[in-house]
């Protein structure tokens, strides 16, 4: 989307002579970015690689597992190296005489994604405003406008929760399942304002966007949804390949350590009628 807002001092430049010029400011201004942290390599040989190795069948089956067969190419479709129409594509391709039910799940997956730029259109600024009343029960000023240092520098004393947070700052990105379970504790454990956790994310993601990424904390806080998201220890040690549990400092006194049930009550006071849990991503 092109920048509409007039550009002021502080602001990165907006033009220049060549890729190599932006290469250099880019690697002056942000040395720490410079090396093998992050998973994600730039250009369009490795987006066309993890198009080419795109397989639609294993993303539905396993998509929401931490160790899953995820596509890898929502940073080149942020950026604009590859675009959905060439995923659709690729997709439809992979899908004829396949099981049509099953990996048809990607192409869900991309028709959100393009709902919700449309949505950005038409909202604009909007899509930092709650779109709908919460439905946790709590007010808003019940919510902290800021992030707490504790998570931002992942220090909460829970494993899943400081690896997560190591892992955005670290890395710039997370897997999608991984981005719902810190949004829930920010939100509902921690009762932070959702528009707090968007921004950080939108500082660290390098596939981050305000559509996908402030809609779906909107999603996960209820502002844009019919309840708020919730997990918990099950549903993290089923998704979670095991890396987080054990070992933890925090695993006799676990806060997410109760049915569905017992968390809504402990965390919200809307009534319980009509609620349910969801174990699973968007």
């Amino acid at each position: 989307m092109p920048l509409a807002w007039p550009a002021s001092r502080g602001d990165l430049p907006r033009a220049f002579s060549d890729r190599g010029a932006m290469v250099r400011e880019l690697t002056a201004r942000f040395p720490q970015a410079v090396g093998d942290a992050s998973p994600i390599r730039g250009g369009s040989e490795p987006a066309l690689a993890a198009l080419e190795a795109l397989d639609p069948v294993r993303y539905a089956a396993s998509r929401n597992h931490l160790d899953g067969a995820v596509s890898g190419l929502s940073p080149y479709i942020r950026h604009g190296v590859v675009s959905l129409a060439q995923v659709r594509d690729v997709v439809q391709q992979r899908m004829a005489g396949g099981p049509e039910p099953v990996s048809e799940k990607l192409l869900q997956e991309l028709a959100w994604r393009d709902y919700w730029q449309r949505l950005w259109l038409r909202l604009g600024d909007g899509l930092w405003e709650n779109l709908e009343p919460l439905k946790t029960g709590h007010p808003e000023a019940a919510y902290a406008p800021g992030l707490p240092g504790d998570i931002d520098e992942g220090r909460t004393g829970l494993a899943c929760i400081d690896a997560f947070a190591r892992q955005l700052s670290d890395t710039g990105w997370l897997h999608n399942h991984t981005r719902m379970w810190l949004a829930a504790y920010v939100v509902h454990w921690r009762r932070v304002r959702w528009q707090a956790g968007a921004r950080w994310f939108l500082h660290h993601l390098l596939d981050g966007d305000a559509a996908s990424n402030n809609l779906s904390w909107q999603w996960i806080a209820s502002s844009f949804s019919a309840k708020p998201y919730l997990f918990n220890r099950a549903n993290l040690e089923r998704f979670g390949a095991g890396r987080h549990c054990p070992g933890c400092p925090a695993a006799e006194s676990c806060p997410f350590e109760a049915s569905y049930e017992d968390l809504q009550e402990r965390l919200f006071t809307a009534p319980r009628e009509g609620w349910q849990a969801k174990g699973e991503g968007v």
